[in-house]
């Protein structure tokens, strides 16, 4: 069965300093909710506070979008942590980027961990637990985006906390439903006829072609579009008017 609504999301906030990264502003224009980065990985005070500002204007759902503490790597090391330290560091990252928003006229509705600690929690249980506690010691109404299947997904449900499954418009799958590592050549989406025809698979039959040409079966309610993926913002634009043309409205989840 067609979904008739679905949420489109995508990475931004990733400026730092003289480092310009992304239109978010065009991105914005194009999904229901945005992940803004929590100065960890990426971004920094001023362009947490403008980008959380463009995202009220438009109308767009503001999440957390913490990371491992890693600005050299972009947050796509893996960190090995104990989990007391992970946890802190996740209640710093989503308490500063609520602080940023509430000031620029808006709220942080749900998070969802970034890069490395997003791929690590999927099959690293302590981390996920770690990501998990860190979340209901905030604000346990808080969603958290999750990949099906996974650790995180397993940890916040028995913790209560509600998971929004997610699937991505410009990434790779392997047949096991993870995806594609980035170091593997056809990891990243980059052709946009390709990429709408993936996400309406998505949308409509509900399943993800594998890069080894499984069929998978997926129900996501949110999928990703990332803000850092060449000619990411057209492929924004052409990924709304796919999914709008096939009768899917774009809409938050929260």
């Amino acid at each position: 069965m067609t979904v008739s609504t679905i949420d489109l999301n995508s990475d931004v906030g990733e400026s730092f300093g003289n480092w310009t990264f992304g239109d978010d502003e065009a991105i914005i224009a194009s999904v229901s909710s945005v992940n803004v980065a929590c100065a960890f990985h990426a971004g920094d005070p001023s362009t947490i506070r403008a980008t959380c500002a463009a995202a009220a204007l438009a109308g767009v759902t503001v999440g957390a979008h913490p990371g491992y503490r890693d600005l050299a790597g972009f947050g796509r090391r893996f960190i090995d942590m104990a989990p007391d330290h992970l946890t802190d560091e996740i209640i710093y990252q989503i308490g500063a980027l609520e602080s940023l928003a509430r000031v620029a006229g808006t709220t942080v509705s749900y998070v969802k961990p970034h890069g490395a600690l997003y791929n690590t929690i999927v099959h690293h249980p302590e981390q996920a637990r770690a990501v998990v506690d860190a979340i209901v010691s905030v604000d346990p109404s808080l969603p958290v985006m999750v990949l099906p299947n996974s650790e995180i997904e397993r940890a916040a449900r028995a913790a209560g906390l509600r998971t929004v499954s997610e699937a991505f418009a410009d990434r790779a799958y392997n047949a096991d439903g993870t995806l594609v590592a980035r170091t593997r050549p056809g990891a990243v989406l980059r052709d946009i006829g390709e990429v709408t025809d993936h996400v309406l698979r998505l949308a409509v039959d509900r399943q993800i072609r594998a890069i080894d040409g499984t069929i998978i079966d997926v129900r996501a309610e949110s999928i990703c579009l990332h803000g850092d993926t060449p000619g990411a913002v057209a492929m924004a634009a052409a990924v709304r008017a796919a999914l709008l043309g096939s009768g899917i409205e774009i809409q938050s989840f929260v």
